[in-house]
């Protein structure tokens, strides 16, 4: 990365503070901009942003059009109601979207054509019943547009939508298999699927401002490609609870699709194993075939996500892992060829030891361009087609993690990338690493953010005894920082447990806003963490208790040892998920001891209730085991907290919400009644609407009010007689 031509507003900079603390309320209400989406011939992009008010209690979003020959940003709609938009017809301006409602007001979608340089020019081409998204759209030879979304579906293939459907006699449930909830929501006869549709274009004048698209009508119904393909379970795609467009894709003629399913073989709960269908878009969900079957590539087994035609729509890229219970094995990059006769798969570098989770292809089809977590960061790196195994791919960006990217028409790639300091950046890169264009930093433009910058951050890697690699750690600093004072530590540890804290904003988890009130924030990378090689990872696997837990107390020893603006002895450490469970762990070992306050959000509390969580995959893979019986030679017993019970002592606050099926809420519970019972300072913070994550603006304001009047207490920060 050479050489940089910066195109930010100067007035907006002017007008911003050197440098101020960011605070829960400012974090949370600041913009949140969605991904840059750049029109065929690469002139400007859109995006959404989306801001909060405390004062009114409600979000508000826009689109905002970015020049990209300019660098000028400026609002290009103030209609929420758009909420996806693709670019396709007959000139690089032309545009389908979706308005989120319909004129019908029946809990459907509507879509229309435009052209983006005049939204006046809207035409409305079809109303449907059902609440579909996850648009991906072409033109074809003919000029019609060919277009697919999503929805869920009833098992007879038709649309589902809960504003129509009629409400039953009875709520009761009834399940015959072990997938009876998942993530936060109970599974129901109605599962996800892929719908395809022809938009027939009628004879219409075409100009730059006149609508170029006025002349389009959906031509009959919406073909579903998925629902009915059944044996041990029946297909579902996107594959829930996170699964969405990047779950199926289009040829860039029209002719053929292709989406991610579970393996329908086998029972949904018990493995990763996920598979890719090919299927005509004229065809039917009978029309549909895998492509990767299990056998098809020797040793892939696994989890597979991202498949994306090449843009000439000749072959088929996507990721599979080989570890058919492991959901964090290592991404594997894979092409076919688009063709269900001759499909001649081939690995791409398939020794490198990374597991990228992001692909697109470059325009004549001879590169991809794949993210992957890479020592801390999620970094870019184009990989030709056809490398052998052992090539080496180099990075061509360095810091943050991208959200999203996109190869524009002149071969650059535009990046929404977020950072430590910055929620997000908006940026061009060559293939060979140059950045040709910084279009925007968020901590440069908003206020919430300002001052913040790479100033306040650093790592370091220290060693421990369960590896040999050296494990690293982020330190963030508060605003104003001096290395001539002490602050107290903030200790944060990551969830997963494979994953890792990583160069990038979270509105959950936000390290500056921790340090902002006055901590060191150490946030380390222990064994389990991703971007090391998947030995680090793997290595996790039925030593909850032991190798990351090493690991952390010797970060904690190097901070203690060799940096003396850290004041240990005012410490504090947080965790979510593993991080809650690792809190659980430490308060029963001496680490705990070191620590003035802990902080648990939806953890494990009592590893022999493994069971309730829903993907038992998972639990299996962690535990080295399925669950046989509670004797001391099992992890599930040798790992459980609560075998530690008399040695807990340091004040603890516990968070665990009622939606979490993942963690149940009785883990949360359990936790706070034997802490209680036992006499140790504690305190209970329930959200009865919030999964494993804690997601609404207000909730997540309380979220962080509580737990810092918790731990400011406890490190010394607040002034306040008590922590309740």
């Amino acid at each position: 990365m050479r050489s940089v031509r910066q195109r930010i507003a100067t007035a907006a900079l002017a007008a911003l503070p050197l440098a101020s603390a960011i605070t829960p309320a400012g974090m949370l209400a600041a913009p949140r901009r969605g991904v840059a989406l750049a029109n065929p011939s690469g002139e400007f992009a859109v995006y959404t942003s989306t801001n909060y008010s405390f004062e009114d209690h409600e979000a508000t979003t826009v689109w905002e059009k970015l020049n990209l020959t300019s660098g000028d940003i400026s609002t290009w709609t103030a209609d929420s109601n758009i909420s996806e938009v693709v670019f396709v017809g007959p000139t690089n301006t032309s545009i389908l979207y979706i308005n989120a409602t319909n004129e019908e007001g029946d809990g459907g979608i509507s879509l229309y054509t435009a052209d983006a340089l005049n939204l006046a020019s809207a035409s409305l081409v079809a109303s449907l019943p059902a609440p579909f998204s996850g648009l991906k759209a072409v033109a074809t030879e003919t000029g019609d547009i060919h277009f697919l979304v999503y929805a869920q579906a009833y098992p007879n293939g038709t649309a589902y939508n809960a504003d129509l459907a009629e409400t039953p006699a009875s709520t009761a449930r009834i399940y015959t298999d072990i997938y009876v909830r998942h993530w936060d929501t109970y599974l129901t006869p109605q599962r996800n699927a892929v719908f395809g549709g022809v938009l027939t274009r009628r004879n219409a004048t075409i100009s730059r401002y006149t609508s170029s698209s006025a002349g389009y009508s959906l031509l009959g119904g919406l073909t579903n490609y998925v629902t009915g393909k059944c044996n041990a379970t029946c297909a579902e795609s996107p594959v829930p609870p996170f699964g969405a467009s990047g779950d199926y894709d289009i040829s860039p003629d029209g002719s053929q699709v292709v989406y991610l399913t579970k393996n329908i073989d086998l029972p949904l709960a018990n493995f990763t194993s996920s598979q890719i269908y090919w299927a005509p878009f004229r065809g039917s969900v009978n029309d549909s075939i895998p492509i990767n079957p299990i056998g098809a590539t020797p040793g892939a087994e696994g989890a597979s996500a991202s498949p994306t035609f090449s843009k000439d729509g000749s072959k088929i890229a996507y990721f599979q892992m080989n570890g058919i219970y492991y959901e964090s094995d290592r991404n594997i990059i894979y092409v076919a060829n688009a063709d269900p006769a001759n499909l001649d798969i081939t690995s791409v570098a398939g020794d490198w030891d990374r597991s990228p989770d992001v692909l697109v292809w470059s325009n004549d089809g001879n590169v991809l361009y794949v993210a992957a977590p890479d020592l801390g960061r999620e970094r870019v790196f184009p990989i030709p087609v056809n490398a052998a195994a052992d090539y080496r791919p180099a990075n061509i960006t360095d810091e943050g993690v991208p959200a999203g990217m996109q190869v524009l028409a002149n071969n650059q790639i535009l990046v929404s990338d977020s950072k430590i300091w910055s929620s997000r950046d908006i940026y061009t890169v060559s293939s060979d690493g140059e950045v040709t264009n910084i279009y925007l930093q968020a901590n440069l433009v908003d206020q919430a953010l300002s001052g913040l910058g790479p100033q306040d951050v650093s790592e370091f890697y220290f060693s421990s005894n369960s590896t040999e690699t050296d494990l690293q750690s982020w330190i963030i600093y508060p605003t104003n920082f001096s290395e001539e004072k002490t602050y107290p530590l903030a200790f944060l540890v990551h969830g997963g447990p494979q994953g890792g804290f990583y160069n990038s904003w979270s509105t959950r988890w936000n390290y500056k806003v921790w340090a902002d009130q006055g901590y060191v924030v150490i946030a380390p990378n222990p064994t389990a963490s991703s971007g090391w090689g998947q030995n680090l990872t793997d290595a996790v696997s039925a030593h909850w208790g032991d190798y990351p837990y090493w690991d952390l107390v010797y970060a904690w020893d190097y901070v203690n040892a060799t940096l003396p603006y850290v004041d240990t002895t005012r410490g504090i450490a947080a965790g979510a998920s593993f991080g809650g469970y690792m809190m659980n762990w430490f308060q029963g070992h001496p680490l705990g001891r070191r620590f003035n306050a802990l902080v648990t959000h939806d953890g494990v509390t009592n590893t022999l209730a493994d069971y309730a969580t829903e993907e038992l995959w998972f639990i299996n893979h962690d535990q080295g085991g399925i669950f046989t019986s509670p004797n001391e030679t099992s992890t599930y017993y040798r790992w459980n907290p609560i075998l530690y019970y008399e040695n807990w002592a340091t004040p603890h606050f516990v968070v665990h919400n009622d939606l979490d099926y993942r963690l149940p809420v009785s883990e949360g519970l359990m936790l706070f009644n034997m802490l209680q019972v036992k006499g140790v300072p504690s305190k209970f913070l329930n959200f009865p609407d919030e999964n494993h994550w804690v997601l609404q603006q207000e909730n997540s304001l309380v979220w962080h009010a509580e737990i810092y009047k918790w731990i400011n207490y406890y490190s010394g920060l607040s002034e306040a007689d008590s922590p309740f």
